[in-house]
């Protein structure tokens, strides 16, 4: 279920859990990503649906469940990040779950924990549903990826042409503050906000009231850059990131025109799962052995390994501040992607910061980013490099 602010997204799955409670052998597992407390948080709006459905007093409540007295149906609440870390094995654990309800889908970013969570909803006397409820963000949410992107059509919002999920096995509901307006639910203050947004930032109507999804998430790091093809008479360098289970081993192809302020790039490899010979052997394809490497200086017994190997692979160096300052020396560059460059894009698209005021990025989507810093600042540290076998 998606749609923009004041929609009434949360409200009518609200109704509807409370509803469903009333059946036999319903199991209702409310979640949001990050919440602290459930009683805090989720529990009083929910027992607001109770009293304006006039059936709060049929639910025993406690500070992260509901039971209904009549049936024993019941709710139950959970983040699943929390202070005290991943809840995916707690909440897979729960038995008699026949319903899982996701708020604030956009901040799910971990597919991992939904689907492990997912093939825990699996009863045999009930239907089994996931009902997620999010706001739409960037293309690049696996929401949109996995069950928007394959199958979907374009349907006329106010308007506007929004694009929702056409998948079998997907009831894609969409809705507006239009529909809350139209049953009084909203102050008249809200209505005249929306209004002049539509007149004043239409992109931002567009995205916060509507519900459409953008291709970029909202306050970007990098605005500074484009698609064009490689500069092949460039001196190159390399840049490389060391993964394994989780995070991709990444090895990016880098030009810098300081003349022009440009810095080419293409992504050679993003792969996981990469042992030191597995990486030497994706490098034997992908550079010559005197090709300059500089790669992440947190994995020196990989960087010394690929040396034995013949590869010419040296540590970035990591000074006090580094991330920010090179984040800053990037932003200095025009950045030109190799138009085939997916991976890159989708950082570009989606790397933000965590605190902008403290100048510290999210920990994520920089699998790529990292690498062309590292490029950067050792061609700023030692202008005399060879890239290539020629001289910046």
């Amino acid at each position: 279920m998606t749609g923009g602010r004041g929609s009434l997204k949360s409200t009518t799955v609200h109704d509807l859990v409370s509803r469903l409670t009333y059946q036999p052998n319903q199991g209702i597992l409310f979640t949001r990503y990050t919440m602290a407390s459930a009683k805090l948080s989720i529990i009083p709006e929910f027992e607001e649906s109770l009293r304006r459905n006039g059936g709060h007093e049929d639910f025993h409540i406690t500070s992260n469940k509901i039971t209904n007295k009549h049936t024993g149906s019941f709710v139950i609440f959970s983040g699943i990040k929390t202070s005290s870390g991943d809840q995916t094995a707690n909440l897979k654990s729960l038995a008699g779950v026949t319903t899982w309800v996701i708020e604030e889908g956009e901040d799910f970013l971990d597919e991992k924990a939904f689907d492990r969570i997912d093939d825990s909803i699996r009863s045999t006397v009930n239907q089994n549903r996931i009902i997620w409820i999010q706001n739409p963000s960037t293309r690049e949410h696996f929401i949109y990826k996995r069950w928007i992107e394959p199958r979907n059509k374009s349907i006329s919002v106010h308007g506007y042409d929004v694009t929702v999920s056409d998948h079998e096995d997907v009831e894609h509901i969409h809705s507006t503050y239009h529909i809350a307006d139209g049953l009084g639910y909203l102050s008249q203050s809200f209505i005249d906000k929306a209004n002049k947004s539509e007149k004043d930032n239409p992109k931002w109507y567009y995205h916060n009231y509507i519900g459409g999804w953008l291709e970029k998430a909202e306050g970007v790091i990098f605005e500074n850059w484009k698609e064009g093809e490689f500069d092949e008479a460039l001196p190159e360098v390399y840049g490389m990131d060391f993964g394994y289970s989780n995070d991709p081993t990444t090895l990016v192809k880098v030009s810098i025109d300081n003349k022009s302020m440009k810095l080419y790039a293409s992504t050679l490899l993003y792969q996981t799962g990469l042992t030191t010979t597995g990486i030497a052997e994706h490098l034997k394809d992908l550079v010559n052995p005197n090709d300059l490497i500089i790669a992440d200086n947190a994995e020196p017994r990989l960087i010394a390994e690929l040396v034995e190997l013949g590869y010419n692979v040296r540590p970035c160096v990591k000074g006090p501040d580094s991330i920010r300052k090179g984040i800053k020396d990037l932003q200095s560059y025009e950045i030109i992607v190799d138009p085939l460059d997916s991976h890159l894009k989708k950082e570009l698209n989606n790397y933000i910061w965590n605190s902008k005021k403290a100048g510290v990025p999210i920990d994520d989507y920089n699998h790529i980013i990292d690498p062309l810093r590292y490029v950067l600042q050792d061609a700023t540290d030692r202008p005399q490099a060879s890239f290539g076998g020629k001289a910046l």
